[in-house]
């Protein structure tokens, strides 16, 4: 019974890429940041061979990695989470996805507001947590919405959950996705609850990711149609719009997902268990926490042990991440257009250097030569 974990560690970029500085994004190196933290401590993923990946020059490696190991160049346009995945799973987007750095305009969010019945706040990139602490308190007076986008292609709204309850909020959402399509198709619109009184808002779990749906197959779907499990563990559904799944579990944070993974370690199924680990991106990449997201690596990194050691003879355990998201960037707090790692571990798995990929896609193709899946879309395998 043949079984594959991908683990995406959210934002966990090793290297700016070539055209970082396209992006804005030159210099950033999100692994090289986190790296100078004192809580730094990854011997788990030393030993499986992150140090030995091309371009990691800056940690000595083992020269002997564990592990079949790559550095993933991202083919698609773009830096963020639904590019990424997407990419994982054998999507390249050519065109990037509409970004709106000086705000939705108006004739998205006097429909917006129609169908709402709510009048709009802010309509400027922001911070999350700077949102609400700016806005929060109008927002609870008037009962506006605020919406707000970022770098990536996406638009946010958050409500305070005493003044829009959380499934009202949600409901809000799926009208704005309705509204967000064409020339006008973000990524995605996320739901940011938050609670709290003036001064001490904070957001909340309960955020909730409607996207886009995928422009073409992913290997989702082709795992599905040869009768194949494929169970999303945190954000993966939200990122798919639920597309190309049997199953799947909501997380509170990576500690949550990764009591999750290994609930479905131990259960009998054949397929594809695909998780992500949202905090190194959310609560520490996007904050410029060094300390914060070395910590939640290294927590990962205890973690692999007892992961490892449940491991059965025909599984698979791959390890990448979506896009950067450098800490010690202080130009911004957005997405970096970085490189990122690849590690692949099994009992049946040959340890290499695999060197530097043309895409992420290539983990797709992957997944389906395992399980001898004949793949039509793009990437090439490692196997």
């Amino acid at each position: 019974m043949k079984r594959v974990f991908l683990i995406v560690l959210d934002s966990f970029g090793i290297g700016e890429m070539e055209d970082a500085a396209q992006f804005g994004d030159a210099g950033t190196n999100t692994l090289r940041s986190v790296s100078s933290s004192s809580f730094f401590c990854l011997p788990n993923l030393k030993k499986l061979g992150l140090f030995d990946i091309d371009g990691v020059d800056f940690i000595e490696g083992t020269g002997a990695p564990a592990a079949r190991i790559a550095r993933m160049k991202e083919r698609s346009k773009g830096k963020d989470t639904t590019i990424g995945h997407w990419e994982i799973a054998g999507i390249w987007s050519m065109k990037p996805l509409p970004t709106y750095p000086a705000g939705f305009p108006d004739e998205v969010l006097s429909e917006f507001s129609k169908r709402t019945g709510r009048g709009v706040l802010c309509n400027r990139p922001y911070s999350g947590t700077e949102v609400i602490r700016v806005y929060g308190d109008e927002h609870v007076r008037t009962g506006d919405l605020i919406v707000y986008t970022s770098a990536d292609s996406v638009f946010q709204i958050a409500a305070h959950e005493s003044v829009v309850p959380v499934e009202q909020l949600y409901e809000y959402c799926r009208t704005a996705r309705e509204i967000l399509k064409g020339e006008h198709g973000v990524g995605r619109v996320i739901a940011r609850p938050f609670i709290g009184e003036s001064g001490h808002y904070e957001r909340t779990p309960r955020r909730h990711d409607f996207s886009l749906e995928p422009p073409e197959k992913t290997m989702l779907d082709r795992l599905m149609e040869h009768g194949k499990d494929v169970i999303a563990v945190g954000k993966i559904w939200d990122i798919f719009a639920g597309r190309g799944m049997t199953e799947h579990v909501y997380t509170t944070g990576n500690a949550d997902g990764m009591n999750q993974t290994l609930s479905y370690l131990a259960r009998d199924f054949e397929g594809l268990c695909f998780i992500n680990l949202v905090d190194y991106d959310m609560l520490y990449g996007h904050r410029n926490d060094i300390d914060g997201y070395a910590k939640a690596l290294a927590a990962f990194d205890q973690w692999l042990p007892e992961f490892l050691s449940g491991l059965r003879d025909e599984d698979v355990l791959m390890i990448t991440a979506d896009h950067g998201c450098d800490p010690g960037y202080t130009v911004s707090t957005d997405h970096s257009r970085e490189y990122t790692p690849f590690l692949m571990t099994g009992k049946h798995i040959v340890p290499a250097n695999l060197g530097t990929r043309e895409s992420f896609a290539d983990i797709a193709a992957t997944v389906l030569d395992y399980f001898e899946i004949p793949n039509d879309g793009n990437g090439t395998s490692m196997l």
